[in-house]
């Protein structure tokens, strides 16, 4: 049977529509009322609910401020890609071209700001604006703030124009503006002062509706923080201040200094902000309140709030009955089978409140958190380490021990740590190592838990570096590809391009696929190599015994090559230890410049060959041989401009003599107890090392070059027999005095020891080295 013929979409609808009008028919679907729907939330008081001209569901009395038309949206689109790109000649033609735009603009600044597309204008416009044009636009939008708090486009303006605004008024509490001198328009000048309380009346009555709006949350947040002279720089969390999926309008090559320091505000500020505060909170009871500790919009919000009133009015506050924490935890004392206990135990492992509570535990008063910890957590730690949303709590908590307490929260919290580590929660670990390194508590017994918790199979008594950083076995164990064939011989496989390496030399190994866990296992063995001890050898010793392939692979891994950067800069790294990591990059340093993970490993060698002079010479040596590529890449620029290599190039006498000077002569003497390549640079690699610099750039003669051989060669066998305590032949003494007796000559008398012929041969190569020194440099200047 054929369908009766029926018009879809709109029109459809609306002929329905008039149908049902004109027969009085009602809808035979029941509408929800309210009283049907349950008991399932905890609604706020009558005076916090949504006020006169705040937007309800379904039917909105916000004030609509009209459209653009089509030329004006054209003209703002063009405007708006010529300040993104920011291609000016000069700073005064960007001045006259904003002057232009805001002209345009006149008396269109809230269609604007409620507008997708010209709202990023208005944000690039006010990050570029001057004093003067800020406070025309503040003056535009007073008596409009509370809507536009609530608009979905407008409130980012306002944040933008809030968070611009605030150095002004610590500039005009210096050089206040002259009373007397009025602006273009001809109106009087107001201070930027006076504008920002203006705006705070407006919101007066209705904060308690703005804790929880989608939107006017983050700018009442932001609000808050200027009122109270706090940094303006994102270092609290990021969810205090704006969501994580904020798009970032800025201008290019234009970056605004945020304020990284504590703001001076005046003494209207103070008194503002503490009304805001009370006025927010004050028709709530306590039980009113808590349901915002759950509430993904409201918690924030009261983070703000309780972090902002325990830092600008002191810690004292929380003893009074306004407060905002006396509201949250009446109970005094705090103990077990109270409400507050009650209460803070459900925010333990609630995802969004558990948040409130690591604020909470930050701020609180020092007898607050003893009592808190004392009857809640301090049995608890080792069970809540085990959870994933808990430990984070545990995490906060431990920041705020004494070293007693810190040594027995660690003895709880141990037995937890093999499964963080099967897991991959390693943060919290990574915390108890920074939290023993800060109160001095003995990190053996940690040390050797993360050992077990990654042995290597192999060798027991090692710790598996791979295992640790999430690698798989067959990832640890791969063989890189040898590198393509070529017809040219001469070619030598540095320079022959690999399609697996992204253009990169084929010598140069592809990183490691990453995981999220690996993140964290990185940050973890960061923080072992920065803390002296047992944890710092520990990772030390398994760095030295990975492979030269697994070495290279996390070099060229950006989430794994921080490992190597730290190892290389930390204040506590070894001298053997840097030498023998960065021997294993020779022959590597060009792909490692020329990669943007390799690269920042580069600028640690320079840091990390302190007392190495010889090594770092040998790797500028080989940036120098590499010049053209290193210039035809951006991180080979950067590594070219970090090692000084222009002055290498043009005058590398003087590149030798500042390096030595800062460097240290200690890598071309000997270690203590060491032997062969582990501890001694011998006179024969140095002399003919020497030579062959000599020969190439220096132009001295065959005889020099000989003599220079044999002159290291010998000194360095007197040192080396001396250090391993081999004995002379015992010869017939001589009538005449010896050397050692001759005190005019050098310096000493009576028979010799072992240890003053060890120094006086040290000191003689010494000499030695800088006779020949200054004769190259000398050979060299001539040359030039």
């Amino acid at each position: 049977m054929p369908r009766e013929h029926k018009k879809r979409g709109r029109r459809g609808e609306a002929s329905k529509r008039k149908a049902e009008e004109e027969t009085g028919d009602a809808s035979p679907k029941r509408q929800r009322l309210d009283e049907d729907r349950g008991h399932d939330r905890i609604p706020l008081d009558e005076n916090y609910g949504p006020p006169a001209g705040a937007p309800a569901s379904g039917n909105s009395d916000t004030p609509f401020y009209g459209l653009l038309d089509e030329q004006e949206q054209e003209y703002f689109h063009r405007a708006d890609d010529m300040l993104e790109s920011n291609q000016f000649a000069d700073a005064e033609e960007r001045s006259l071209f904003l002057e232009n735009v805001y002209k345009e603009a006149d008396g269109k600044e809230l269609k604007m700001a409620c507008s997708q597309s010209s709202s990023r204008l208005l944000e690039r416009l006010i990050l570029l604006s001057t004093p003067d044009q800020l406070k025309r636009l503040f003056q535009k939008f007073s008596g409009h703030f509370f809507n536009l708090f609530q608009h979905r486009f407008a409130s980012h303006c306002c944040e933008k124009l809030f968070k611009q605004s605030a150095p002004i008024v610590s500039q005009e509490m210096i050089e206040p503006p002259a009373a007397d001198s009025a602006v273009d328009n001809g109106e009087p000048v107001v201070s930027m002062e006076n504008l920002f309380l203006y705006a705070i009346n407006e919101l007066e009555g209705n904060l308690g509706f703005l804790l929880t709006d989608n939107f006017g949350a983050h700018v009442l947040r932001l609000l808050l923080v200027v009122l109270s002279g706090q940094p303006l720089e994102e270092s609290t969390p990021k969810s205090l201040l704006a969501s994580k999926r904020k798009e970032k309008v800025s201008v290019a090559n234009v970056e605004k200094e945020e304020e990284a320091e504590v703001r001076a505000v005046p003494e209207s500020f103070a008194t503002a902000l503490e009304k805001m505060i009370g006025d927010s909170v004050a028709g709530l009871e306590t039980h009113y309140l808590r349901t915002l500790a759950t509430h993904p919009i409201g918690n924030p919000t009261l983070q703000a709030l309780i972090r902002i009133e325990l830092t600008s009015f002191g810690k004292q506050r929380a003893k009074e009955d306004t407060s905002i924490m006396k509201k949250l935890l009446p109970d005094d004392p705090l103990v077990e089978g109270t409400e507050s206990a009650a209460f803070i135990n459900n925010l333990v492992y609630d995802a969004v409140g558990s948040r409130l509570l690591e604020t909470i535990i930050e701020f609180a008063p020092g007898k607050m958190f003893k009592s808190l910890y004392k009857e809640l957590f301090r049995d608890r730690m080792g069970n809540l380490a085990r959870n994933e949303i808990a430990g984070y709590v545990v995490a906060k908590i431990l920041e705020r021990l004494s070293s007693e307490d810190l040594t027995k929260a660690v003895e709880l919290i141990l037995p937890q740590v093999p499964s963080l580590a099967e897991r991959g929660r390693t943060s919290l670990v990574r915390t108890i190592i920074e939290r023993c390194a800060a109160r001095g508590v003995d990190t053996a017994v940690l040390a050797s838990t993360i050992h077990n918790c990654w042995a290597d199979d192999d060798k027991p008594e090692d710790l598996a570096l791979w295992k640790m950083l999430q690698i798989t076995p067959e990832e640890a164990t791969a063989v890189p590809p040898p590198p393509p064939m070529t017809s040219a011989p001469t070619i030598s496989p540095m320079d022959i391009p690999s399609p697996i390496t992204n253009g990169l030399p084929a010598q140069s190994r592809p990183p490691i696929p990453t995981t999220p866990a690996m993140l964290h296992s990185s940050h973890l063995a960061q923080t072992m190599l920065k803390t002296p001890g047992a944890t710092s050898e520990l990772i030390n010793t398994a760095i030295c015994n990975l492979t030269d392939t697994l070495c290279l692979r996390i070099a060229f891994t950006p989430i794994l090559s921080p490992i190597l950067q730290t190892s290389l800069t930390a204040p506590n790294a070894p001298l053997i230890f840097r030498r023998k990591l960065i021997k294993r990059f020779y022959s590597h340093i060009c792909s490692l410049a020329l990669d943007p993970a390799g690269s920042h490993l580069v600028d640690a060698i320079w840091t990390g060959t302190q007392g190495l002079a010889f090594a770092r010479e040998r790797i500028a040596e080989e940036l120098a041989e590499s010049e053209s590529r290193l210039r035809d890449s951006r991180w080979g620029r950067m590594v070219w401009r970090n090692w000084k290599m222009d002055l290498y190039r043009r005058r590398r006498a003087e590149w030798v003599r500042s390096v030595r000077s800062s460097v240290g002569n200690d890598g071309f003497l000997s270690f203590p107890g060491g032997s062969g390549d582990e501890g001694t640079v011998t006179g024969i690699a140095r002399a003919g090392e020497k030579v062959k610099n000599s020969k190439r750039n220096k132009k001295i003669s065959q005889s020099e070059a000989n003599a220079t051989l044999r002159n290291g060669g010998s000194e360095s066998r007197k040192i080396r027999r001396l250090e391993e305590g081999q004995q002379t032949p015992t010869l017939k003494q001589p009538v005449v005095p010896s050397r050692s007796e001759r005190p005019d000559a050098y310096g000493g008398g009576g028979a010799p020891t072992s240890k003053s012929r060890l120094d006086q041969a040290r000191e003689r190569f010494v000499k030695n080295k800088e006779k020949k020194d200054r004769e190259m440099a000398k050979a060299g200047t001539t040359a030039e």
